[in-house]
């Protein structure tokens, strides 16, 4: 299995990840925030520059509003198409 961040998969998560931020209005500081860290660590992670691990993944999602579960099935979506 290939761990990298540079994977197609890998991608369309953390393009996913944006998407959801984009159309909910947040910037990537205010996500940040709600994260308590740095606008940075958001910037890497949108630019694949930092790995996201599951909790983070998870972690994001709440402070987006949406369900885990649910970010789970918008990605599983994507990767099918």
């Amino acid at each position: 299995m290939d761990k990298s961040i540079h994977t197609k998969q890998y991608r369309m998560l953390i393009s996913l990840i944006r998407e959801e931020r984009e159309s909910r209005q947040i910037t990537q500081e205010q996500l940040a925030s709600k994260l308590s860290v740095k606008q940075t660590v958001i910037s890497k992670i949108e630019t694949c520059e930092r790995r996201l691990d599951f909790i983070e993944l998870r972690q994001i999602c709440i402070a987006l509003g949406i369900t885990p579960s649910d970010f789970i099935n918008k990605f599983e979506n994507k990767v099918s198409k």
